[in-house]
């Protein structure tokens, strides 16, 4: 039963929506005829330039996803325009600004690191799931409720050249199988995406040159993915594993080249493990 107010059209809020990924996604979702999406990003030019190539059926919004209360404010605005929310898309991503590495020569402690890259692709990720937990339930009416976390093949694999980086991304994984059973007995799924190297504005052309070109991820790869899992349909990865669309929560999916891949997380080293796990389920 639909509430008053509520929108027929379904409304989709995407972090980071201005390029790469994001606006990838919001691309696709616009073809639809069936979306409104809305695009957070911190970059003026690429976001207005995004709303105005998707038309009538985008609007953009200028946020920094590291200040919950603008985050936050954003979130109610939307959900108050629309009194229905179905896809948060937890995308914004950076990498390391600073050299982690760097030496310094002075007596005394270094100075503090900048961790932005922990604050982006950690935090805002847990804020804007957070948020998408709050609104999802305030909309039970709505059938199927996706939050998809834009995590990277850094969430299992070490990247040397941006450590904090990598561990904010191994953060996503970690986070996205704690709180998936339990928003899942909420009707609300929870996954995250993985993907390899795809040519975006995440890093610099002259970054990209370090990687072999034969071995990047086509953009058409990973988007494919994400609406494959808004659509909640079953997916089969490369190696032949089937996942039933209605079991297509917390699942970490990676995506290398053409390929997707549903990675398992790591094997109980011992049979009591799962005993000690169990304890933390209130």
């Amino acid at each position: 039963m639909a509430a008053p107010g509520q929108t027929e059209t379904k409304v989709a809020i995407i972090t980071g929506g201005a390029s790469g990924l994001g606006l990838g996604v919001a691309t696709d979702l616009a073809k639809r005829g069936q979306w409104f999406v809305h695009i957070l990003d911190l970059d003026i030019e690429r976001g207005e330039a995004a709303a105005k190539g998707l038309g009538p059926v985008a609007s953009f919004h200028r946020i920094n996803v590291s200040d919950y209360a603008s985050l936050a404010t954003q979130f109610d605005k939307i959900f108050q325009q629309h009194c229905r929310l179905d896809l948060v898309f937890a995308n914004a991503g950076i990498v390391d600004n600073v050299d982690f590495y760097a030496k310094h020569d002075k007596q005394g402690p270094p100075p503090e690191l900048d961790q932005l890259a922990v604050d982006i692709d950690l935090k805002s990720v847990i804020a804007t799931t957070y948020l998408a937990q709050h609104y999802f339930r305030l909309c039970p009416y709505v059938a199927v409720r996706n939050v998809i976390m834009t995590a990277s093949v850094g969430a299992f694999y070490p990247c040397f050249a941006i450590p904090m980086y990598t561990g904010a991304k191994h953060g996503v994984v970690g986070f996205l199988r704690a709180i998936a059973p339990r928003l899942m007995s909420e009707g609300i799924r929870t996954n995250a995406i993985l993907p390899g190297v795809v040519a975006t504005n995440l890093m610099t052309e002259e970054d990209f040159e370090h990687y072999p070109p034969e071995y990047f991820t086509p953009l058409e790869a990973v988007t494919g993915a994400v609406l494959q899992i808004v659509d909640g349909v079953d997916m089969s990865d490369a190696k032949g594993k089937t996942v039933r669309g209605a079991d297509i929560y917390g699942q970490a999916v990676e995506i290398n080249m053409n390929n997707i891949y549903f990675r398992d997380q790591p094997e109980w080293c011992d049979e009591a493990m799962p005993h000690v796990l169990a304890a933390t389920e209130r």
